[in-house]
């Protein structure tokens, strides 16, 4: 090659990153250091959590439509950190005639401590108020998912102009209301190529910085978790893949340090299936296959948090081939073996389905789960970790709905 043709090359490449830049707002970030407590304000939870006496209750989510899935919930937290308040929790799913239909809006309901009930429900967005917001046809909405800060609530989901769900993007609301205003949705821009195939499920981790990481996933062509760490305007500020050998969808993230972090990740690959595991030692910035855990996953969701006692809590279907048993798994050494601890609800019928979970320990120390009920409403069960310690069969007795 002459030199003026390698200079051509050259200056070719480098504005073809320069414009990659440019689109993304990529940029490398300072050390990732996640956001976890300090040893006082650990143990200070820690005692919050031990001091609630055991206790399990039910309750069902409102049902404005034939069907629901995909619930996330997040707590509203004031502004003011030192205030006190009620726990407030708010809950989001889509709902509709089915999944995928053209009917199909993002809910929510609120439930505030003390009080039985979930508030009506009310929709977040349609699909007609997305495509005005985000000015592109959408055929289809799904998977939100609720973040919160001090003060602020974030909400981001899945949208399809063209296609299955191979073909999402993922968009981002926010509220400094408590959710009873969004602002206008907007794209998140995760690849300056067609922007394609990046969906959500699971909660973010939030950096020592105030950025945001965000476990995704991939479905075109190849289906892989990633990670995007996010500025405080949604900008992609990096990207990383968490590689494996299968297809694997929707990983839950949990940081166990500053720096370490475990991932576990829905199997979507053929023959045996198995929950899927990966860690990071760097903050997210790079991602490494640990061996499956010995857990069966029939290519469905499963939800993942620390518990202030330092256990690790998930919510799946440890069962192979369906999904009419959801449970409750822990870990005492940072995920590397689980034991069943409750199941929450199984069926003999292998098309009832409880499915899709959502974890979240609040702000007193009691634990909330979420999750979809046969594919007609959302269910909510909450308790405390000394009725997790409780000894004795683990099958818990449903409530009809």
């Amino acid at each position: 090659m002459k030199p003026t043709q390698f200079s051509h090359w050259a200056g070719t490449l480098l504005f073809a990153m320069a414009v990659v830049i440019a689109i993304l707002g990529v940029r490398v970030p300072a050390k990732a250091v996640f956001a976890v407590p300090g040893a006082q304000d650990a143990a200070a939870q820690q005692r919050l959590a031990a001091a609630l006496a055991p206790r399990f209750e039910w309750q069902d989510l409102p049902k404005p439509t034939p069907s629901a899935h995909a619930a996330t919930v997040a707590e509203i937290l004031p502004t003011d950190k030192t205030r006190t308040q009620p726990v407030r929790l708010l809950a989001a799913w889509f709902g509709g005639s089915r999944e995928g239909a053209a009917d199909v809006s993002l809910y929510q309901s609120e439930w505030v401590a003390g009080q039985r009930d979930w508030m009506p429900a009310r929709e977040m967005l349609s699909r007609a108020q997305a495509e005005h917001q985000l000015g592109r046809n959408i055929r289809k909405l799904g998977n939100p998912l609720l973040v919160s800060d001090s003060g602020r609530l974030q909400l981001y989901f899945v949208s399809v102009s063209y296609g299955g769900w191979a073909g999402s993007a993922i968009n981002r609301s926010q509220s400094v209301d408590g959710g009873a205003h969004w602002s206008n949705a907007r794209r998140i821009i995760t690849s300056p190529f067609f922007n394609l195939s990046t969906l959500v499920r699971n909660p973010g981790v939030w950096y020592a910085d105030g950025s945001l990481g965000l476990p995704v996933y991939h479905e075109f062509i190849n289906k892989h978790g990633e990670w995007l760490r996010l500025d405080a305007d949604g900008r992609v500020l990096e990207k990383s893949r968490m590689a494996m050998p299968r297809p694997t969808l929707q990983p839950a993230v949990v940081p166990l340090n500053d720096t370490h972090a475990v991932a576990a990740l829905r199997d979507a690959g053929p023959g045996l299936n198995q929950i899927q595991w990966s860690e990071t030692h760097d903050g997210g910035h790079t991602w490494v296959q640990q061996s499956a855990r010995e857990i069966p996953n029939p290519n469905a969701a499963a939800a993942m948090i620390a518990l202030r006692d330092g256990s690790l809590l998930m919510a799946c279907n440890p069962i192979p081939g369906n999904r009419n048993q959801l449970s409750l798994l822990r870990s005492t050494n940072q995920g590397e073996t689980w034991s069943l601890v409750r199941i929450i609800e199984e069926s003999a019928n292998d098309r009832d389905e409880f499915s899709y979970p959502a974890l979240l320990q609040d702000s007193s120390g009691m634990v909330h789960l979420l999750y979809t009920w046969k594919r007609q409403g959302i269910r909510h069960a909450r308790f405390t970790q000394a009725w997790l310690n409780q000894p004795g069969t683990p099958t818990v007795a449903a409530v009809a709905r």
